[in-house]
C-alpha cells in the first residue's frame, strides 16, 4: 500500500465551477503534473502492479467548514488521479475509486490517497 498526501483541489477544477475552459484546463494540467511529480518523488513507477482494480482509497479533508460531496471532490481530483497514473505507468480505467469527506477541517485542505491491489487488500 502507497500513500500519498495531496493538495485540496483548486475550486476552478469543481464540476460545479463556472470558469473559462482555458482556465480550467490551465489548473487541470498544474493539477496533472503536481501528481505525476509527488508520484514520481514516491517510486509509484518502480512498484510492480499486477494486472486488475487497483483501488484508490481517497480520503478528503476540507479545508473551510463549507460542505462538499464525495462526488465533487472526486471529479475534481480527476487531473490529479491521472498524473498519478502515468507515474505508475498503468491505465487510470484500472482505478476503483473509494471517496470519503473527513469532518475534520485542516488548514489549506488536504487529500489522502491510500493505493492498494486485490493483492494487498
Amino acid at each position: 500500500m502507497k500513500e500519498i498526501i495531496l493538495p485540496w483541489p483548486d475550486r476552478k477544477l469543481h464540476p460545479n465551477a463556472r470558469v473559462h475552459w482555458a482556465v480550467r484546463a490551465r489548473a487541470a494540467k498544474a493539477a496533472r503534473q503536481y501528481a505525476w511529480t509527488l508520484g514520481w518523488a514516491h517510486s509509484l513507477h518502480r512498484e510492480h502492479w499486477p494486472d486488475g482494480r487497483i483501488d484508490v482509497h481517497i480520503m478528503g479533508y476540507r479545508p473551510t467548514a463549507r460542505k462538499t460531496d464525495r462526488d465533487g471532490l472526486l471529479s475534481a481530483l480527476k487531473p490529479s488521479l491521472d498524473g498519478l497514473a502515468d507515474a505508475m505507468g498503468v491505465d487510470d480505467s484500472r482505478f476503483v475509486p473509494h471517496p470519503d469527506i473527513a469532518d475534520e477541517v485542516r488548514k489549506g485542505g488536504e487529500v489522502r490517497i491510500q493505493i492498494t491491489t486485490g493483492e494487498q487488500a
